[in-house]
């Protein structure tokens, strides 16, 4: 291309990209050779495919362009020579080109932007269009199902049924030629059915209200007269009292024991209901009482929220403190459980046996009120006094005097099943180390009170009051036979201890005139003590000697010659003979294992002893037993053969009793039978 092309100057062209209408006009009325270039018109036709292989040929061009003008410069070629010049101008509307280009991607990339921009904009007026369409459908849905859930008051009214309603429903009410066939109608005609009703109600309602407050002032009236009559009553009660004390009639008495008697747990009412039945029917010598504390009984009756009521303020400041207390050990917390679960009712019963004799057993019943068991402390009160005898200290020991009233009735544990469980959890191991404090919970206490627990025995299948009732009889007079054996024995165990055997004169014939043979020592002795002698073995092996019986030692003399008398006594004297063991300290030691007389001697006292029991009911059995033993030991020394010399008795023990014959069988036993009157012994 020559430098004369190159400096001929081409037509002036004015883009046009931001001026407005008014200017792109002036200025064509002003140079009409200057033609308008608009590239956002020319962007519209050109197509974008074809730019981009412009631009591709573009690059491919200037790149060539770059190459030839490398090699113009290596070749030797002056810098400004007219091949390089007309390259660079090359180059240079090639830059121009892709300038262009330039432009009409950004222009092309913002119309894009500003396109999506606008259809961005359209759906996001089409999604709030749509959200508002969706809220105001839920809307509607909402207030649909309200009206669908809507219930009408009358909806809650019990009307009478359809048939009642056209039975008695008047006909300008009930209307059936309309109501029967349209339900809107036979609705309204019910609720103003309803209607009449209820207005007549409110009328009989008025009524009587009317005629209530009339019978209230009648009542209030005749309360006042009563209210007046009070101390004119309250007047002739204490002006009776002496005349209720003289004919034994105790109404003012009575009157407040049955008021106490209302707070009192089921089981001590029962039993207070019935021990005062028996004693007005049968036993006028049986009394009943009630002790306790009456307000804590009555606090304990009154509801648990009355309770809490009252207390709210109080539990509020103890929780306060509490919670800046250290906190309990688990020791201690079960020490607090131990004592509510064995936790008594406030309220007890006296029970007082009296005797012929003056003396008196007080019993005291308690509620163990989580336990559900009934439990029993005894007192004896004499009018003599009991001090003398030191033997007889355990017969009327509170501990033991009811041990076995029935057979196998020891007291030591309770009887529930139930009480089992709750005691392993607060680690309890057994309830009789509690029967000290607590009382027995014999299972006759548990009869009396109407509890009756299952077991492996046979059940009555009485409850409450049915059940107190078939055992009060009986046990009321084994408590008061208990009483007199005791009392008896008592007497009985100081003469004992001064070497005095008491026979009373009905039993002057079971013995003979003379007894040489004399009562020496009277002890007592402990179990542990009574297991080791060495002379009742036998009886251990037999089991019939338990931890409950009474166990004493008794010493037979005739001169040189010392009979041991280890004696078992059963608690349920005299109904159970007691058990005598022999021992003879005589030329050597003999025992009823090693000689045969002493056998037959100790059968004479526990095997024949209903010879010796004397009147009913049989209190003098023990002491008849004793002398019986003096009797036989007589025998046994008189009727000794002399090995030596062959005479019937030994120079120390002359013969003072008769005996038919002086031994018997091959076992040479001896005549230990006493025959009244004939005064002779004779064998079995």
């Amino acid at each position: 291309m020559s430098s004369d092309a190159v400096k001929k100057r081409k037509p002036k062209v004015i883009r046009n990209e931001s001026g407005t209408p008014e200017t792109k006009r002036g200025r064509a009325e002003g140079d009409q050779d200057v033609r308008v270039y608009n590239e956002e018109v020319e962007l519209e036709a050109r197509d974008p495919q074809q730019d981009y292989m412009l631009y591709k040929d573009t690059c491919a061009d200037l790149a060539k362009l770059m190459a030839e003008i490398q090699e113009l410069k290596a070749g030797s070629a002056k810098v400004g020579s007219v091949e390089i010049e007309e390259r660079r101008t090359q180059c240079s509307v090639h830059f121009i080109t892709l300038k262009k280009l330039n432009r009409l991607a950004h222009m092309r990339l913002k119309k894009g932007r500003d396109q999506t921009h606008e259809a961005k904009q359209r759906v996001d007026v089409l999604h709030l269009q749509l959200q508002n369409l969706l809220y105001e459908v839920m809307h509607l849905q909402k207030e649909i199902g309200k009206c669908l859930e809507f219930r009408s008051q009358h909806e809650e009214i019990e009307l009478v049924s359809e048939e009642e309603f056209f039975q008695e429903a008047p006909a300008e009410i009930s209307r059936p030629h309309v109501t029967r066939d349209d339900q809107h109608q036979l609705t309204l005609a019910r609720l103003d059915w309803e209607l009449e009703q209820r207005k007549r109600l409110a009328e009989q309602y008025k009524m009587s209200l009317a005629r209530k407050e009339k019978i209230q002032k009648a009542i209030e009236q005749k309360r006042e007269y009563l209210s007046s009559l009070q101390p004119g009553l309250q007047n002739i009660m204490q002006a009776s009292l002496p005349v209720q004390e003289y004919l034994a009639i105790p109404f003012e008495h009575m009157q407040k024991q049955a008021e106490v008697a209302r707070h009192l747990p089921p089981p001590l009412y029962v039993l207070l209901v019935q021990a005062g039945a028996y004693g007005q029917a049968c036993d006028k010598n049986l009394s009943v009482s009630i002790n306790g504390d009456v307000d804590e009984a009555k606090a304990l009756s009154r509801p648990p929220e009355d309770s809490q009521d009252d207390e709210s303020d109080s539990d509020a400041e103890e929780e306060q403190q509490n919670t800046k207390r250290r906190r309990a050990t688990l020791g201690v917390q079960l020490d607090d459980k131990r004592k509510e679960m064995l936790r008594r009712h406030p309220l007890s019963l006296c029970v007082d046996l009296k005797c012929k004799d003056g003396s008196v057993l007080h019993l005291f019943f308690y509620y163990l009120m989580n336990l559900n068991i009934l439990t029993v402390k005894t007192k004896v009160s004499t009018t003599a006094d009991l001090s003398g005898a030191v033997s007889a200290g355990e017969l009327l020991n509170s501990e033991s005097l009811l041990n076995c009233l029935y057979a196998s009735d020891h007291g030591k544990e309770t009887p529930n099943p139930a009480n089992r469980y709750q005691f392993d959890k607060v680690g309890i191991t057994t309830f009789g180390d509690y029967v000290s404090d607590l009382g027995h919970p014999y299972v006759w206490v548990q009869k009396l009170g109407g509890l009756q627990f299952s077991s492996g025995g046979a059940q009555s299948g009485l409850t409450g009051s049915a059940l107190s009732a078939s055992h009060m009889e009986r046990t009321m007079k084994l408590l008061r036979g208990r009483l007199q054996a005791r009392l008896a024995l008592h007497k009985q165990f100081s003469s004992l201890e001064h070497s005095i055997i008491p026979v009373s004169s009905e039993c002057q014939h079971l013995f003979p005139a003379k007894v040489v043979s004399g009562l020496m020592r009277w002890t007592l002795m402990s179990h542990q003590e009574f297991t080791e002698l060495g002379f009742v073995q036998h009886v251990l092996k037999a089991d019939l000697v338990h931890e409950t019986d009474l166990f004493f030692m008794a010493a037979v003399e005739r001169g040189t010659a010392r009979l041991l008398a280890a004696v078992v006594m059963n608690p349920r004297y005299p109904e159970v003979a007691p058990l005598f063991s022999l021992s003879l300290h005589w030329k050597g030691e003999r025992s009823g294992r090693t000689d045969d007389n002493l056998r037959v001697m100790e059968s004479e006292v526990n095997v024949f002893h209903s010879e010796l029991q004397g009147p009913r009911p049989g209190l003098q059995l023990l002491t008849n037993q004793i002398q019986r033993l003096c009797v036989c030991l007589d025998v046994y020394l008189e009727t000794e053969s002399q090995v030596c010399d062959g005479s019937e008795g030994p120079k120390e023990f002359p013969r003072e009793k008769m005996c038919l014959r002086t031994a018997r069988g091959p076992s040479r036993l001896k005549p230990f039978k006493y025959n009244h009157p004939q005064g002779f012994f004779s064998h079995r």
